[in-house]
């Protein structure tokens, strides 16, 4: 079984799923993409998540980007597919079909039920129901509420690390002081959860507080520049690492911009404008940015040389 990520200080990139002006997945702008991704040392992909606007794909759809993922990929690296479901049973049944499609993980989305404390009780009923019926690694997902997401408490934290199957967390509140206890929390569970910083925010420093790797909406762009940082952070070398860090967060800082749910429609236009994707259409109700955003990633893009 590929772990998650392959090897420590791994990047995950979180993958788009590009479309065609209907609004249709476009498999075969997917194709290209995710060979240029595996051009990368990258420590794993992962397909129909938040970056990939998973929540707005059908079912069929999703399966068919894992199988697609999977030809490509031929376990070089493993792949983390998103779950999102309406109750348990059918995150079950999507787990099962993930898994047969070749998923090597999940990334389990927190349900709407999560929300409103105290909810260790329905949080940990609904993972290990995945975990007793389906054998495929699991991957937390501690997400800021302005992302639809919910925060898990320590109890929660502790009760989930029961569960085998769980192998990481990715943590994406977005907030420094949260991670940092989310950090020590993992440090005193009797077994190890490895930390993927989901923080497209802080992400070198995230590193530096203690996270191993990163499952990143931003790592599907300055690719390079980006396992570069995470193997050197692996290696001790701070400094050489937070120069690249310095040099790619202002491309950071437009992409993730107010409102952050354009950052997928702002890292398509990105691609689009590198070459690497022919189209930037988002599925509605998300919506395209204006041409004054594309001016404005345009310009950093070619300040980094990358266009």
């Amino acid at each position: 079984m590929a772990m998650i990520p392959c090897r420590p200080f791994g990047l995950i990139p979180a993958t788009l799923t590009p479309m065609d002006k209907n609004f249709n997945v476009d498999y075969e702008q997917l194709e290209d993409y995710i060979r240029w991704l595996l051009s990368f040392d990258i420590g794993g992909l992962a397909v129909n998540v938040d970056t990939g606007e998973g929540p707005q794909l059908y079912e069929d759809e999703k399966v068919k980007v894992i199988r697609l993922v999977s030809e490509i990929v031929k376990g070089r690296v493993p792949i983390v597919a998103g779950l999102h479901s309406r109750n348990t049973r059918e995150a079950i049944d999507s787990a099962g079909r993930y898994k047969e499609a070749g998923a090597n993980g999940l990334l389990v989305f927190p349900h709407p039920a999560f929300i409103g404390y105290p909810s260790e009780d329905v949080i940990y009923e609904y993972h290990n129901a995945i975990a007793v019926n389906v054998d495929i690694q699991l991957i937390l997902f501690n997400l800021q509420p302005a992302l639809g997401g919910v925060e898990y408490t320590k109890e929660a934290l502790r009760r989930l690390s029961e569960i085998g199957k769980v192998v990481a967390i990715k943590e994406a509140s977005f907030d420094a002081r949260k991670f940092v206890e989310i950090v020590r929390t993992l440090r005193v569970l009797p077994r190890k959860i490895t930390l993927l910083t989901g923080n497209d925010n802080f992400i070198y420093e995230s590193l530096i507080l203690g996270a191993e790797g990163g499952l990143l909406g931003f790592g599907t762009i300055a690719v390079k520049e980006q396992v570069e940082m995470f193997d050197l952070v692996g290696r001790g070398r701070y400094e050489e690492a937070r120069q690249i860090w310095d040099r790619i967060l202002p491309l950071e800082e437009a992409i993730f911009a107010p409102p952050v749910r354009n950052y997928r429609a702002r890292l398509k236009e990105a691609l689009v404008m590198m070459g690497v994707l022919k189209t930037a259409y988002v599925r509605p109700p998300l919506m395209p940015i204006s041409e004054e955003e594309r001016e404005r990633i345009r310009r950093i893009l070619k300040n980094l040389k990358m266009i």
